[in-house]
């Protein structure tokens, strides 16, 4: 059986964290080799934006949408162009407040983030672009979620289910991780992790064993 963060911590779970470091510095140095430096400008330029103005607009969310590949041709596009900037600010203002609370935990602060920014069109359903503006709005709390990242943690033998609340479970198998790091792996944070994580789903492999 397969462990996770929505599992009890014991010795077994805390074996299975080490052979997953084992696969996630690697990954990590593959991806940092394999991306182009400039790849993430756009990301951190709303991460910059949004650490300013503490929201993020309808601009940012278009460039987010282009910085993760993904599709705009869809009705929700639509519909959160035909929302005021005003509106789309006040919702991700909450968002970018709930992320940045360090009295929650990650895990807590990702939770209610997500929770608020479902409230705008094309959000109800996946965390891939949810999951890049609350990264946007606490890049060194949050981390990026999509596709690739979980078909890694299932080849990882990570559980992460796809019932309500996955983002938040997300943050918190990724604070574990952090806890549970190799020297290695000192001073990583989450989105580090998520990029190994992405690296891996790119050319996904089982956990080293020993």
């Amino acid at each position: 059986m397969t462990k996770s963060a929505e599992t009890p911590h014991d010795e077994d779970f805390t074996a299975l964290y080490g052979r997953v470091w084992d696969v996630l510095i690697p990954a990590r140095a593959g991806y940092l080799a394999a991306v182009s430096p400039h790849y993430d400008e756009v990301f951190h330029e709303v991460a910059q934006r949004t650490e300013h103005s503490g929201s993020l607009g309808k601009t940012d969310i278009a460039a987010l949408v282009v910085w993760k590949r993904l599709t705009a041709q869809t009705r929700w596009a639509t519909d959160l162009m035909s929302l005021p900037d005003t509106h789309v600010r006040a919702v991700t203002e909450r968002a970018v407040t709930a992320v940045r609370d360090t009295a929650l935990t990650p895990g807590e602060a990702a939770r209610t983030g997500r929770g608020i920014i479902w409230e705008l069109p094309g959000f109800r359903t996946g965390d891939a672009l949810a999951s890049a503006i609350l990264t946007a709005a606490a890049p060194q709390r949050m981390a990026v979620y999509d596709r690739r990242v979980q078909h890694a943690l299932d080849t990882l033998g990570l559980t992460l289910t796809p019932t309500p609340g996955r983002y938040g479970r997300y943050l918190q198998l990724l604070d574990d991780l952090l806890k549970h790091g190799a020297a290695p792996a000192d001073g990583w944070s989450a989105r580090d992790i998520d990029t190994a994580l992405y690296q891996t789903g790119a050319n996904p492999h089982p956990p080293t064993r020993a």
